[in-house]
């Protein structure tokens, strides 16, 4: 339910220039009137920073800052994690689909920061088991590896990662001219690259309660030196991949993740015209099923019962959309790993479609 004007209270400086925007001392506002906006609601309160003296007002503070249709969010969010395509939920809605794509960038982005604030704060209590999850954006010349870290006993997924791939398989002699053809315009992917992004991953992990860590996977060559590249101490389980992915197996949580991801994005259906056109969106999309899968599905489709961050004690009910979108956050707040960073700030390359349209924030991050 929506606070109402006269009850808010700023709790801090929107702006990250601000230096009471990361310590609420000395932090004080003033009041400084309001103006009218179409959507609801209508009347939005202004204020003044007591520290930078800049303005600004309560719209700040909502996950629907700058927006003229903040109703969109909530189906919208509804709408990526149950399958649907870009172009499907703008006829929906009666939108352009260009609004969905900037939309769900914003959505990816609130989800990356959803997720880290409460990762940050976590101690691993199980094995965490890993795999890859394979797709690809813009052409399947351009296919990319989705790392998975999902906690064996809670299902929690606690970090992602991904990784440029070099196009396998059969094809025929004209594929393999087109591929060469588009490497030698564009380069080629790093060889080593899942060895990275594995590394990352692991990296991502909040630190053990005590020991070190311990990570199940199959038998994939890069996983081990990846695991070396990490420079944690680990203790690590293969399970064949020839084994059956029943729920005995120690993969089943991160293999119950790939078909959920498959099942629930649109993007990474086989032989999909939904396909994401590039690995950042990807990257913002399989944010927002993390967030979904670990605060609003239950762990049994079946049971409905507790979900994956219940689980973990993180919260005491399943949340809802509105409820993970209730607040504004702020990357200066909260902070970033590295890695995220690049996710956050849309630095992510795509081959031919080279680097992605970068975050340019407005007035606040």
């Amino acid at each position: 339910m929506e606070t109402k004007f006269r009850e808010f209270r700023p709790p801090f400086c929107p702006r990250p220039d601000c230096p009471s925007h990361c310590s609420a001392e000395r932090w004080s506002y003033r009041k400084a009137g309001s103006y009218v906006r179409k959507a609801s609601p209508c009347r939005i309160p202004r204020y003044h920073c007591g520290c930078c003296g800049a303005s600004f007002s309560r719209q700040s503070f909502r996950v629907s800052y700058w927006l003229k249709r903040p109703d969109l969010l909530v189906p919208l969010f509804h709408r990526l994690v149950a399958c649907s395509g870009f172009r499907q939920i703008a006829r929906e809605l009666g939108v352009s689909h260009t609004t969905v794509m900037r939309l769900s960038e914003r959505l990816g982005r609130h989800c990356l920061l959803f997720q880290q604030r409460d990762v940050a704060r976590l101690k691993l209590a199980e094995p965490v088991a890993i795999d890859g999850f394979e797709s690809f954006a813009h052409s399947q010349y351009c296919p990319c590896h989705l790392h998975l870290g999902v906690g064996a006993e809670s299902h929690f997924l606690y970090a992602f990662t991904d990784s440029e791939l070099r196009r396998k398989g059969r094809m025929t002699a004209g594929q393999k001219r087109r591929r060469e053809e588009l490497e030698r315009r564009h380069g080629r992917p790093d060889p080593k690259s899942i060895e990275k992004e594995i590394a990352e991953l692991v990296r991502l992990l909040p630190p053990p309660v005590a020991g070190p860590l311990e990570i199940l996977s199959d038998e994939h060559p890069a996983y081990p030196r990846g695991l070396a590249r990490s420079g944690l101490e680990i203790r690590h389980r293969v399970t064949p991949s020839t084994a059956p992915r029943t729920p005995r197996n120690p993969l089943f949580p991160v293999n119950l993740a790939d078909l959920l991801i498959r099942h629930s994005s649109g993007n990474h259906k086989r032989e999909t015209i939904a396909f994401s056109k590039t690995r950042q969106n990807a990257i913002e999309r399989l944010a927002m099923f993390q967030v979904w899968r670990n605060y609003l599905k239950s762990f049994s489709e079946k049971k409905q019962d507790a979900s994956p961050a219940m689980r973990l004690g993180l919260t005491s009910r399943k949340l809802t959309v509105p409820e993970v979108l209730a607040e504004r956050l702020f990357v200066g707040r909260i902070g970033l790993p590295k890695r995220l960073q690049e996710y956050y700030w849309r630095r992510v390359v795509t081959g031919p479609r080279g680097r992605s349209r970068p975050h340019d924030p407005r007035f606040t991050v």
